[in-house]
């Protein structure tokens, strides 16, 4: 099993996996997600912002326990505190970047 799977996706549930594979293999759209779950747009973008935010959350935690584990490296004198800011600093412009 690969064990580079992004904590994001396994903070999922099921529905929320099955419904990206829908919008995945729908082509991203919408209205045919509407057509398949038989509900109306407006519902399926509201599904799909709080799949977003669920995202987005679990994005921002992670992110905040590694700057956590390399400022408590620094604390415990395993690194200078400036390497600690280089590599938190390179951290955050890497997750921007994606």
């Amino acid at each position: 099993m690969n064990n580079n799977v992004p904590n994001w996706i396994l903070s999922l549930e099921d529905e929320d996996l099955e419904f990206i594979k829908k919008f995945v293999l729908n082509s991203g759209s919408l209205k045919e997600i509407s057509k398949v779950y038989e509900v109306s747009y407006p519902t399926v973008r509201i599904r799909l912002d709080r799949l977003i935010e669920k995202i987005k959350i679990n994005d921002a935690i992670e992110n905040q326990e590694f700057v956590k584990f390399i400022k408590n490296l620094s604390i415990d004198d395993r690194i200078s505190l400036e390497d600690a800011k280089l590599i938190i600093e390179k951290y955050k412009e890497e997750r921007n970047d994606s």
